[in-house]
């Protein structure tokens, strides 16, 4: 099966863009210590789903089926971030408690693990740039990378294997 420019262009932007941004979330966290809260992990898990779809999509056939549903995966992280933006700027009301999950891995005493684990909310922003959040930056380029996904996958163009 041979697929347009356009196809490709889209097949590869929807493996680039979660890519690209778990990388980010996993450097913030790893690197500067951003510990991610609740709605933190539901946008990396969208993020997960767009990575495993647009890896398929390079695997199989149907390969434009794929790449639509990491386009939806994508666009579903952009809504949990923008609704994760909205409770930090005090929009709205987030529907959790929002606090990390403690781990008690590692044989050591468990209730020492819970009390030392970071205590992240989800309507404070640990970090923002330009005014926007870590949730809003990720809306942004979560919506513009599925919008950009979908308009590519619109457009007809000349075939290339």
């Amino acid at each position: 099966m041979t697929l347009n420019l356009s196809e490709r262009l889209a097949r590869a932007t929807a493996l680039l863009v979660p890519l690209a941004l778990l990388a980010g979330a996993y450097l913030s966290q790893y690197g500067f210590g951003l510990h991610p809260c609740e709605m933190c992990w539901w946008q990396r898990y969208a993020h997960f789903a767009a990575l495993a779809l647009a890896l398929l999509a390079f695997a199989l056939p149907k390969q434009r089926t794929f790449v639509a549903l990491a386009a939806i995966a994508i666009a579903a992280s952009a809504a949990i971030g923008g609704f994760h933006a909205g409770v930090e700027y005090g929009w709205w009301q987030g529907f959790t408690t929002c606090t990390a999950p403690a781990s008690g891995s590692g044989g050591g005493d468990p209730l020492k693990a819970i009390l030392q684990a970071p205590l992240v909310r989800c309507d404070v922003a640990p970090w923002s740039l330009a005014g926007v959040s870590l949730a809003g930056w990720n809306f942004l380029f979560s919506l513009a990378g599925a919008l950009a996904v979908a308009l590519l996958l619109t457009r007809k163009g000349s075939t290339a294997s």
